[in-house]
Formats: C-alpha cells, structure tokens, sequence
C-alpha cells in the first residue's frame, strides 16, 4: 500500500545493551499481563450448539491429542485502545479509501467484534478465547505478531504498514492464558537491532517468528535476512514465511517476493521453514528456467516438497487453502499427497472462518472433496463457532478417500527443538 504522503523521518534511539532491552521488554509485558488479566470479558460467548453439531464436533476431535493441536496460524488483532501498541493504517478508520474501511469492517466482523466496542483490542481477545472453550483442554492458538514494513534503507514506513502487532503484546497475550495462547514474534531483518529483538522474543516465549515478505518488504536474497535466518537456525526456531499472493495485506505491495523459490536462500543456511498456506494461491516466476515464465505458485511449492534436500527441514501450514478462491487441482494434490502429510501443519488463519463469503462450500462439494451431506451442518457450526468449523472442515474432506493424516492436527511437535 502506498500513501499520498511521505512518513516523517524516523528518529532512532541510542543503542541498548541487551540487557537493559530485556528488561524493559519483561517489564512492559509484565504489565501489559497485569491489563489482561484483570480485565472484565465483554459481551457474550458463543451459542450453544445444537447436540447434532456438537457431537460432529466430538467426531473430528476424536482420536487427536488435545496437547498437541496447536492451530500454528492464528492472528491477533488490534487498533491499540488498551495499550497494546497496536496500529492500523490511518486510510481503514479515516479519509475516502473505501476498499480500506472495508477491509477492516470484514476482519473485525470475522472476527465477531463490534467495531464500536469500548475496547476492540480487549474484544477480540475474549472472543477468541469463547471460541476455545469448545476445544478439549491442551489446545492452543499460536498468535501471530506482526512486524511494521520497512524500506531497502531500515527506516520503518507506517505509508505501507496495513496493520502492526508489537511482540510484546503478543507474548503478554499469550502470558496472560498460557493454558490456551502461545505466540510467534514478527521482527523484521533490516533493522538494525533485529538480532536483539529476536533475542527478547526467545526470552519471552516465542515459538516462531513470522514474516510476510510482500507486505512487510523483505527479500529473502538480503544479507540481513541472511543474517537472520543463520540466528534462527542456531536457535533451532522455525521461520513461518507466506509465499503465494496476498490479498488480506497489501503492505509493501511487493509481490515477488512472497515466490516460494526464494525460500531457499532460508533453507541453505539450516532454517527450518513453514511455509504458510502451501503457497496456494497465485503466480510466480519460474527462477528456476533460464527465461523465467509465471507459473502457480503452488506448482512451485510441490517442487520444493520433492526435493530431497528440505525434506527435514521444509514444512508448510494448511490454513487458508480450502478457500474458495484456491483451485479443485491444489486440494485434490494436499490430501492425496500422504508422503507430504507429516510435513503439513494445521492452521485456521484465524478469524478469517468468519467470513463466510471466504469458504463455498458447495465449490467444495463440485470438486468431490466434501459430502453434499455435510455442507447445511458444516454451514450452521461456522455460525456458532468458526474455529470449530475450520477443524471439523478440515477433517471431514477427502479425495478418493484419502483425507488428512492425524499427524495433520499434530503440531505441537514442530515447535518445541
């Protein structure tokens, strides 16, 4: 996204010596845990589910360990009205940018919260914990911070920044319900104290770090990012990295570098990747020709799946890929390729099971991956419960009999060493 203005410059403090920056990070996340714990839930949970729908639910949770089902895609959300830090970009509240007021209208109503709420950050953290409940104890939401855009310079641009999710408020989330929330740090590789703040974010808890390449401006060809990746993979900490078009997050807006190819600058230098949403959707150039045409970005994936040499290392979430602006020949190749299922992880991409305009079930039906007779229960469990439905989706799907593995839904393990 690119703004009429320029930003003003930005003005850097003096450098911290690590130690002082952990410090100040414990005692900002300590205090924003003293906020949320103390905070009053606003409005109601959700629904309860009529007892068809419920035991549908009972069904697909059957068989999986509460423990290790960790949605590995989940975002958190905020508009900074309870001091998490929060920012979006001025054209979704103000200005006549339709498309942008738009844009967080539908987040925030997939997200069930009332945008007039007396606190929207405080909202959407409630409800996400009411959608939760459903879920057998030991499962858990890894929540996504999100690192401002920066330029080739370092220097931040809030012009292409569409939303930002501090660290710290992600770890004092997931510090204040640690029975339910973990958390994944977003920091970007062209700022100059990026390896201390990845530091801070191993300190605080952090499972991942997440990066949006397009919207965020990172190539991963960049020394720095170089730099990065040789940290993470020291630390043994996975790199979540979305490859495939963006719509949700314009950013940047530089969309060649979310082409799945250039994860392997990441994975030569020993970084375990999870690349989000299989890189289901959209093109990219074929680095790999000497005359590079545009191919699917998810043909491009499978070829990196295939290589011998990632095959301890590559991974790749499913969240987002059985929406319906994904293609009938991606869903039939993820659920037939049982060599590819310990390496795929369950994700929701929360809150986008919200949006209903999202998932066409009947599309689904059309491509003989789903039973005509699941689509009205399907339909009336993302009423109640969007996460619920993600799940039981998710189970529920097959091509020519062959559905997801349970190692699917076995996350827990990818994040811990």
């Amino acid at each position: 996204m690119n703004s009429d203005t320029n930003p003003a410059p930005i003005h850097r403090h003096g450098h911290m010596t690590r130690r002082r920056m952990l410090g100040c990070c414990g005692a900002a996340v300590a205090g924003l845990f003293s906020s949320l714990t103390s905070a009053a839930p606003e409005g109601p949970g959700p629904m309860p589910m009529p007892p068809a729908l419920a035991a549908m639910a009972a069904q697909a949770l059957d068989g999986l360990a509460p423990a290790a089902l960790w949605d590995s895609h989940a975002h958190l959300l905020g508009v900074g009205d309870a001091g998490s830090g929060c920012r979006i970009h001025d054209n979704m509240t103000r200005g006549f940018n339709l498309l942008e007021r738009l844009r967080k209208r539908f987040i925030l109503d997939a997200a069930g919260v009332n945008g007039d709420s007396p606190s929207v950050d405080r909202a959407y953290v409630q409800r996400l914990l009411d959608l939760a409940r459903a879920f057998p104890s030991g499962a858990r939401w890894m929540l996504f911070a999100f690192d401002d855009a920066l330029d080739d310079s370092g220097r931040v641009r809030p012009d292409w920044t569409t939303f930002h999710v501090p660290d710290r408020y992600a770890a004092a989330v997931a510090a204040a319900h640690p029975d339910r929330f973990a958390w994944v740090a977003s920091v970007h590789p062209y700022r100059e104290d990026a390896l201390a703040r990845l530091a801070d974010a191993v300190a605080n808890g952090a499972q991942a770090v997440k990066w949006l390449p397009s919207a965020m401006n990172i190539d991963l060809r960049d020394p720095r990012a170089g730099a990065f990746c040789d940290r993470l993979a020291a630390l043994r900490m996975p790199l979540i990295v979305h490859c495939g078009e963006e719509k949700a997050v314009p950013g940047a807006g530089q969309d060649e570098l979310v082409n799945p190819l250039l994860v392997r600058h990441a994975l030569e230098r020993g970084t375990r990747v999870i690349v989000a949403h299989c890189a289901s959707l959209g093109q990219a150039l074929d680095l790999d020709q000497r005359r590079p045409e545009r191919r699917p970005s998810f043909d491009l994936f499978a070829r990196l799946m295939d290589e011998p040499r990632w095959r301890g290392q590559l991974l790749a979430d499913v969240s987002g890929v059985f929406q319906s602006n994904r293609d009938a020949p991606t869903w039939h190749t993820v659920l037939a390729r049982a060599d590819w299922h310990p390496r795929l992880l369950h994700g929701s991409d929360y809150p986008l099971p919200g949006l209903g305009l999202l998932y066409r079930l009947g599309t689904l039906v059309r491509a003989e991956v789903l039973a005509e007779a699941d689509v009205e229960p399907l339909s009336q469990l993302r009423r109640h419960n969007p996460l619920l439905f993600d799940l039981v989706l998710r189970r529920r799907l097959r091509h020519r009999g062959q559905g997801f593995a349970r190692a699917v839904f076995d996350t827990r393990r990818h994040f811990m060493g």
